[in-house]
């Protein structure tokens, strides 16, 4: 299986995409859309976003473990990691973003 992007919907009617490394584990997530064309349009910001260096933002949460966003080139949030118990495992996923996020599928669940 390969590096994919996959839309669904929550319980709440939102739609939402995570983006998925060849294992299935979650590489990006994002926030919940009202509409699909709006979740659509994120998995398209993520694809335009993802090569470009400065758009990462590596963070690192009050219990020390360490994440990172994706931004747009305005600023906003397109996509939060989960929770990586260290550094290595947080640069791994954004070089995985970075390499993969452009030319992946989607695979739409919703």
């Amino acid at each position: 299986m390969s590096v994919r992007f996959e839309i669904s919907k929550n319980d709440k009617g939102e739609y939402h995409f995570k983006l998925l490394n060849n294992d299935g584990k979650t590489l990006l997530r994002s926030e919940g859309y009202n509409a699909r064309s709006g979740c659509t349009n994120g998995v398209e910001s993520v694809r335009k976003n993802a090569g470009n260096d400065g758009h990462y933002e590596a963070r690192t949460a009050s219990d020390g473990r360490a994440y990172f966003n994706l931004k747009a080139a305005n600023g906003q949030i397109i996509g939060t990691s989960p929770m990586f118990a260290d550094t290595a495992a947080r640069d791994a996923a954004v070089a995985a973003t970075k390499k993969e996020a452009a030319g992946a599928a989607v695979d739409d669940k919703s």
